[in-house]
């Protein structure tokens, strides 16, 4: 078990295709379905920030915003984000974000897909212990999500 304060380590491994597992994460409409985002139309561009509302009830007036920092296709996928940034009237833009990395590997049973979100040291003290509790509980639902979705798409 990962000890660290700053990281959040998840894996599962999914019995899926890697090409459908990657298809699940970087197509931007894929991922606003099993993630809980309203992302129709939208798409994932190195370089360039997605942003949607989040679907997940009682949070739907928040928007999921997102710097994409990498695509290297059936591989890696990363983006940079804000938190557990729920509070509608904090603005959050100066605080430093956090790295949210995706790697996918091709195994005799399915695809591991591991799940890395670090940068948590550096969020503001007032909300850093939230913010990792949240995340952390946050991907634990989200390995489900994606397992659901790539068995069913």
């Amino acid at each position: 078990m990962n000890t660290s304060t700053d990281r959040i380590e998840r894996q599962i491994l999914l019995k899926a295709p890697r090409s459908r597992v990657w298809h699940a994460l970087a197509d931007a409409e894929s991922f606003g379905d099993w993630f809980g985002l309203a992302l129709k139309g939208k798409r994932f561009v190195a370089g360039e920030y997605t942003q949607g509302n989040i679907t997940y009830p009682g949070f739907e007036h928040l928007v999921f915003e997102a710097l994409v920092e990498s695509l290297k296709p059936e591989h890696y996928f990363a983006f940079r984000w804000h938190p557990y940034a729920i509070d509608p009237n904090t603005d959050y833009s100066k605080e430093p974000t956090t790295l949210v990395e995706f790697t996918l590997e091709e195994t005799r049973d399915g695809t591991l897909l591991r799940v890395v979100e670090s940068g948590f040291d550096q969020i503001p003290v007032s909300r850093r212990d939230e913010a990792y509790r949240m995340n952390s509980g946050g991907w634990e639902e989200q390995m489900k999500n994606i397992e659901t979705y790539v068995a069913t798409h």
